[in-house]
């Protein structure tokens, strides 16, 4: 919870829950153009195009449960982590770093993800 008045907070947790639910058309809304997507240890999207096609996957590994325990934002810079749980149990931590196209906040110009695999609480 938050004081529910900062919309680059609000536009994380949107897109988050984008991710969770596989909506494409809501997670490509909120990103620039010129995106660039590092997936820490695997890969470098650039570009939307390439950004979509790397989402392409997320239709066939749905997640079952996501839970966002932080959200931070400060000028053109943000931040989000928490825990995914996949159908089959199996539980992610995350992190992704994300760079603003202006102070403003509107649309995500670029997106670091950290994710690893975590053991059962």
């Amino acid at each position: 919870a938050d004081c529910g008045n900062s919309p680059k907070q609000q536009l994380l947790v949107d897109f988050n829950v984008a991710f969770a639910r596989g909506d494409i058309p809501a997670i490509v809304a909120s990103i620039s153009d010129d995106i660039v997507w590092t997936m820490v240890g695997d890969q470098v999207m650039r570009g939307k195009e390439a950004f979509v096609r790397g989402l392409e996957p997320m239709k066939e590994h749905p997640m079952a449960e996501l839970q966002i325990e932080n959200v931070i934002t400060h000028g053109r810079s943000g931040a989000a982590n928490g825990i995914v749980v996949m159908p089959d149990g199996r539980r992610y931590g995350f992190c992704d770093i994300y760079g603003f196209a202006s102070a403003r906040g509107s649309k995500i110009r670029s997106l670091t993800s950290y994710v690893i695999q975590v053991a059962d609480d």
